[in-house]
């Protein structure tokens, strides 16, 4: 199988009949880069705790700088961060950066957040077409990781810019959007260490532990940069799937906007029916190993599916996965990974789309796909899920 924009375009009937076949397969991911693609619920749950998959790229070495995709060069890449490493060198990093990113920072954030929805819907016309990706779920999101880090709101469409291109792995320009986003990450780094201000980046070059030391420079850009992205791009596309998915099921967009207390187990039901990162990053096989019936052979990159996986989960009331059910109650999905890798800034993307969605729903009093859903562009390569623009016709409060 070929991961490109017309197997995106419909992925989740592409993925139940790989399902249906196996619980993993061969994939070619980007630019020639082969690999093996857990599609399988439980599988999946295996593959991300197994102790012979690791971040670690050495032992695709070889076949990684043969088709371009390791840089040598200081500063570029997303390493020294906790995504790309394995116990013990993960389990500090996380220690060091979750003592800085706390569920107390991410929670105070809500009245911020609120304002931000608010200000963007009131800088729309009163009512006509406009691409809501552009104009609401693009920005929240940039908005409030960089107040969150520190950025300066002069570099935010930098931001932007670079870290759409870093997700885009064939991008010509994805080297350069790297070495660019870690420039500038280290250059507001150390404005912060001489001067330091209530924001995470401070809090990033400030923390310490008695036992793990504190943040080298690379690690600090490093981990600075996956904020930037992982904090951004994908809440971007958590709302928008959210609200493609709200608006192709109107009798589910009017109850939530009729009651509006169904939003917590509303966002949970959205983030397992279209989740915005639609596999994980790679892992690299350290030894040969069966997985799913499959012989791996050391090196190979191996992926899971999040957009299958998700709707292969045994709901608890025995429903169809493949059904949109805000009212579903306790409903499960992996969209926020499994094991030591997953998302330290789950609870911030949870807060993001309850209060995008709950402001945007309050605010609109009418809201409809301005375009036939079958025609909208999606993402067309790498492990990102979402609408490249979401036009819509609407009218507000």
């Amino acid at each position: 199988m070929i991961i490109n924009e017309p197997f995106k375009a419909h992925v989740y009937q592409q993925f139940a009949e790989l399902r249906a076949v196996g619980p993993i397969h061969r994939a070619q991911f980007h630019s020639g880069i082969t690999g093996w693609l857990v599609v399988d619920h439980d599988l999946a749950r295996e593959a991300l705790t197994h102790p012979a998959l690791l971040k670690n790229a050495e032992p695709a070495t070889e076949m990684l700088e043969s088709a371009g995709f390791l840089s040598h060069k200081p500063g570029v890449g997303l390493g020294g961060q906790m995504l790309e490493s394995d116990p013990p060198e993960h389990t500090r990093l996380r220690r060091l950066v979750s003592g800085a990113f706390t569920p107390r920072r991410a929670a105070g954030l809500a009245p911020r957040i609120e304002q931000v929805a608010h200000e963007l819907i009131d800088a729309m016309p009163l009512s006509g077409e406009l691409d809501l990706v552009d104009a609401f779920t693009a920005p929240l999101p940039m908005t409030v990781i960089a107040e969150l880090l520190g950025i300066p709101k002069n570099h935010a469409e930098d931001f932007r810019h670079w870290t759409a291109i870093v997700l885009d792995v064939a991008h010509p320009e994805h080297g350069s959007a790297l070495a660019n986003l870690h420039e500038l990450l280290h250059e507001i780094a150390e404005d912060k260490r001489k001067a330091p201000q209530d924001d995470l980046l401070s809090a990033l070059v400030a923390v310490r532990d008695e036992a793990d030391g504190r943040l080298s420079d690379d690690e600090l850009s490093g981990t600075a940069a996956l904020l930037v992205i992982a904090g951004h791009e994908t809440t971007v596309n958590l709302l928008g799937n959210a609200t493609l998915a709200l608006l192709r099921h109107p009798d589910q967009l009017a109850l939530l906007r009729s009651t509006p207390e169904l939003m917590a187990g509303a966002v949970e039901e959205l983030l397992r029916y279209d989740t915005s990162v639609e596999r994980t990053t790679n892992r690299y096989a350290a030894e040969d190993l069966e997985l799913g019936g499959a012989l791996i052979p050391r090196g190979s990159i191996v992926a899971v599916a999040l957009a299958s996986v998700n709707r292969d989960i045994p709901l608890p009331d025995g429903t169809d996965p493949d059904v949109l059910d805000i009212t579903r109650q306790g409903s499960r999905h992996l969209s926020f990974g499994h094991g030591i890798h997953h998302c330290l800034g789950a609870p911030l993307a949870r807060l993001e789309a309850a209060i995008a969605l709950r402001t945007l729903l309050s605010r609109m009093r009418r809201m409809e796909l301005a375009v036939p859903a079958e025609s909208l562009s999606w993402i067309p390569v790498g492990m990102m899920r979402g609408p490249r623009s979401l036009p819509v016709r609407y009218s507000l409060n």
